[in-house]
């Protein structure tokens, strides 16, 4: 079971500098309009992406349009050898249809 976290909790924790978001959405969408700092890795690309990226000890939060397809995404990057098990790798609850706060547009900031 993937455990879920409101939209609020995820803007807190954004504001806190203490989660990462992975945005499966794909990129036009992403464009438009986004979570503040967060990453876009297409759901299609993130079974071969999950391994490139660097995992440190830092909370993971996936999103998606209707937070659907960010619960599949979290059980995939919760399952990576890479990320520790006391990290917690959660889906946006609603995801970006219940997103009620600032969003960042353009592509995302050089990592």
């Amino acid at each position: 079971m993937v455990e879920e976290v409101t939209p609020a909790e995820v803007n807190e924790r954004v504001s806190d500098g203490d989660v990462r978001v992975i945005d499966t959405r794909p990129p036009a969408q992403f464009e438009r309009g986004h979570i503040p700092g967060a990453i876009n890795v297409p759901l299609g690309e993130l079974p071969s992406e999950v391994p490139r990226m660097e995992w440190d000890d830092t909370d993971v939060v996936c999103a998606c349009p209707i937070g659907q397809s960010s619960k599949q995404a979290a059980m995939l990057i919760s399952s990576y050898e890479a990320v520790d098990d006391d990290v917690l790798v959660a889906s946006m609850a609603g995801g970006y249809e219940e997103w009620e706060f600032e969003l960042e547009t353009g592509t995302e900031p050089d990592a």
